[in-house]
């Protein structure tokens, strides 16, 4: 006999109980107040404006730091999404699992490399990454950054990663 499906809203609520369970593990993500918003399976990282992420008040323009950690974060965050997501279209991730302490641990920065390609303005920034490759040990991720208008980025990464070793079943 086949199985009933679930009501959409709780596959919803569960999709968003493992994201904010996955950006609330990071403390730093907090600090920068980067945020995602979820469409289906596709993850977009918002970095709210605020003045202490300005790193040059002459012209002004965001730290070349927060736009590499906003774009880190944001391959990070999708590539962990991305790991998840059968886990959690399946049931087999309970409200009581999504914890940031029995959250799955994060993918490790193998390299990433940022290209600047215009000023961070003092406004909000958008990111959506791409994960070109994933297996079981290695990942490889593009990311791009904006702000007004989706097809200008600001900054663009690629980046490696470890991936975690798959939990003993």
């Amino acid at each position: 006999m086949k199985r009933r499906p679930e009501p959409v809203q709780v596959v919803k609520e569960r999709r968003d109980r493992a994201l904010n369970a996955l950006v609330e593990g990071i403390p730093y993500v907090q600090f920068l107040g980067i945020s995602f918003e979820r469409h289906g399976d596709e993850l977009t990282g918002v970095l709210a404006y605020d003045d202490k992420l300005i790193g040059n008040p002459a012209l002004p323009a965001l730290h070349g730091g927060v736009t590499a950690a906003f774009l880190e974060t944001t391959a990070l965050i999708v590539l962990s999404w991305q790991s998840l997501w059968d886990e959690i279209e399946e049931g087999r991730i309970e409200a009581e699992d999504l914890s940031p302490d029995t959250m799955p641990r994060l993918p490790k920065v193998i390299d990433i490399t940022v290209d600047y390609l215009r000023t961070g303005l003092p406004r909000d920034a958008y990111a959506r990454a791409r994960v070109n490759r994933s297996g079981r040990r290695y990942a490889s991720v593009q990311v791009e950054a904006w702000q007004d208008n989706r097809h200008r980025p600001f900054a663009q990464a690629t980046g490696h990663f470890l991936m975690p070793p798959a939990p003993a079943a």
